[in-house]
This record gives C-alpha cells, structure tokens and sequence, in this order.
C-alpha cells in the first residue's frame, strides 16, 4: 500500500511541474516526502501557507488509503525554519533566565508553537505557554519560579 501511496504523491506534483523531484523516506509510521524544485516559492507560499494546503490535501487523500501520517517538505524549508525557530527559542530562553522579562514571540502555527516548546523544554530556569493574543496565539517565555 506504501507504494501506492508513492505513486500518488509522485504523480500529484508531476502534474503541478514535471522537474519536481519527490524523495521518500519512512520513519516508524510517518511517511516523509522532501520535493526538490527549482522554483519553491510558489509550493510554499507565503509563511509556508501553500505548504500546509498542500500537505493537509495529500492528507485527506493518503488516509483514504491507509492509516498513515504524512510530513511534507519542500527544498528543506520546514527544517530550515525549525532549526531556526529552536535558535530563536534557545537565544529568548537565555535572555529571558539572565534578565527575567518575559519575552513574547509572534502569532506562530501550532507547529510553529510546537518546535519552541520543545526547544526551551530542554533550558533550565525557563517556562514557556502559549496564551491567546486576539485571534492567535503566542508562545511567551518566562523565567521559572523554581531553579531546580
């Protein structure tokens, strides 16, 4: 079924471009595609819209098929930005320890928010939450009030 799978998603950006290469990996029960293009602006979109679009569509596609959970990649833009929202995290969580202002970042996706959870959970004297700001919501560290 897994190749069935392949030949889907193989086939859905082939018609989107011909040059398009799609990589397959599978990690446990996570089937991960890396495209390769050399125009990736116009799959990502704007603050990874057209990404998310396009992974959620395969996603309803693929979980007619079989059970099996999809990570969608394309020129390595999510690891790009989750090594460099982790960066931000680690950078917030040392200032927010040595000088104890919370410090808020952007609206983020859950995702988004996820990555910078996960990063400071690792940092001593540091908490993080995400709290609504509006219509969104933020990811705010603080400093801990235990400093085991």
């Amino acid at each position: 079924m897994i190749n069935k799978i392949k030949e889907i998603i193989t086939e859905f950006f082939k018609k989107i471009d011909n040059d398009i290469k799609v990589d397959f990996s599978l990690e446990e029960d996570t089937l991960i595609v890396n495209i390769r293009t050399k125009e990736p602006q116009s799959l990502i979109g704007e603050k990874g819209q057209t990404l998310t679009d396009i992974e959620r569509l395969l996603k309803m596609i693929i979980r007619k098929k079989e059970n099996i959970f999809l990570d969608l990649d394309i020129n390595n833009y999510k690891k790009k930005k989750a090594d460099y929202l982790e960066y931000l995290a680690k950078e917030a969580a040392t200032e927010v320890f040595l000088t104890g202002i919370e410090k808020k970042f952007p609206p983020m996706s859950a995702y988004e928010r996820r990555i910078v959870h996960m990063a400071i959970a690792e940092e001593k004297g540091v908490t993080t939450e995400s709290i609504e700001d509006g219509s969104q919501k933020i990811v705010v560290v603080r400093k801990s009030n235990n400093q085991s």
